[in-house]
């Protein structure tokens, strides 16, 4: 080995180190900044759903409580499926069951509630201004 050739295999080695980093953070980049314009945005809104027994028998509350987007909202989907999989009839006030009008808080539906249909699935959708849907609330009652 000649005195000239000492330093070759070190700088070769830095070169490498360096273009690997460069293609990993290249990489990692285009996935990140990719994936980033295909997301859509979350909406946060909130309903609840509760079991209410009375006098009369027992009957499903849906409420919505509005929240910090609730200015994006257009309207709403209220479902409350039984465990047969059909559908049950729904009481709204305050449009909270219309896709084209947005509820007020405090926008209520009440269904009839039997014992032999648990458990119940209750699902309230969102639909936004910009075109997007949300499920807000998916609940099981017993």
């Amino acid at each position: 080995m000649r005195n000239d050739e000492r330093g070759v295999s070190p700088v070769i080695g830095v070169v490498l180190m360096v273009a690997i980093t460069v293609i990993l953070a290249a990489i990692v980049a285009s996935f990140v900044f990719g994936m980033a314009g295909t997301m859509k945005r979350t909406y946060n809104l909130a309903a609840s759903a509760e079991k209410i027994c009375g006098a009369g028998g027992c009957n499903i509350s849906i409420v919505y409580h509005g929240g910090p987007d609730h200015q994006y909202l257009n309207g709403t989907r209220v479902s409350v499926i039984k465990k047969d999989g059909t559908t049950s009839s729904l009481s709204c006030l305050g449009n909270l069951n219309n896709i084209n009008s947005a509820p007020d808080v405090g926008a209520s539906c009440i269904s009839a509630y039997s014992p032999g249909d648990v458990p119940y699935t209750v699902v309230v959708g969102a639909v936004f201004r910009d075109g997007t849907e949300q499920v807000i609330l998916r609940t099981s009652i017993s």
